[in-house]
């Protein structure tokens, strides 16, 4: 089975590729959590005895990289594979500037392609906001927003009151109390900025383009439904194993 890791900044995702059964289990810690002793109880208690025959990781966080690697390969006495630029000449797509994209975007480029094999744009609702946007079988490029939780923390600093605010959208536009006027300025605030880049992208490269949805946050935002084409929130690890099975080739 292959053991596919995607370290970002807020969270590593685990997940186990169980060929046609895809990905059966999929777990994630915080990322400050990388202490040895609580990655070898996560592993231990998610994956148990099955057998691991690869591992490949995406990283946005080096330091984070070369500690979780080196764990990984004394656990399982396999080398992981990272990906990074050297990946990319075996990929379908086209990338610019291959030393600064982060490797997620790449990964949920790749698997984007693969699904749709046209122009498409990947919306990946993590720590940050993403859209990717695949042109003419290239990365054309990328935009970058404060994620919902990233906006939300910023709102609320130190305040405690703020701070326990659900990311819950409500049904009203308009805020009728401190929860739901916060709720609605940043959810329904980020429905308007995710229909409205798509639709500026579109309109900048006079094209249509299949657009699929990712993350952790990609379904809280259920009216943004009708803009994707396919809602899929484990498509940064098919994209990374896509990436690991076109270079073990």
């Amino acid at each position: 089975m292959l053991l596919a890791v995607d370290i970002g900044n807020t969270n590593v995702v685990f997940g186990i590729y169980g060929g046609g059964s895809g990905w059966p289990t999929v777990w994630r810690i915080e990322t400050r959590d990388e202490a040895q002793d609580k990655l070898s109880r996560s592993l231990n208690k998610h994956i148990g005895d099955k057998e691991i025959t690869g591992i490949v990781i995406s990283s946005v966080v080096p330091f984070f990289t070369h500690i979780i690697a080196r764990q990984l390969q004394q656990k399982y006495h396999i080398a992981p594979y990272v990906i990074g630029p050297s990946s990319y000449p075996a990929i379908p797509v086209e990338i610019l500037s291959p030393e600064q994209i982060g490797t997620d975007l790449v990964a949920n480029a790749t698997a984007a392609f693969d699904m749709f094999n046209s122009d498409c744009m990947v919306v990946d609702f993590g720590t940050a906001l993403t859209f990717t946007v695949i042109a003419d079988q290239r990365i054309h490029g990328v935009n970058i927003a404060p994620g919902l939780k990233t906006a939300m923390k910023a709102l609320a600093g130190n305040a405690v009151k703020l701070s326990e605010i659900p990311l819950a959208l409500p049904e009203s536009v308009i805020g009728k109390d401190t929860t739901t006027a916060i709720q609605s300025g940043i959810l329904w605030g980020y429905v308007g900025l995710v229909e409205k880049m798509i639709e500026r992208i579109e309109k900048e490269l006079n094209k249509e383009f299949k657009v699929v949805a990712t993350g952790g946050l990609s379904k809280v935002l259920k009216p943004l439904h009708d803009q994707f084409d396919a809602v899929e929130p484990l498509l940064t690890l098919e994209g990374m194993r896509l990436i690991y099975e076109m270079n073990k080739k």
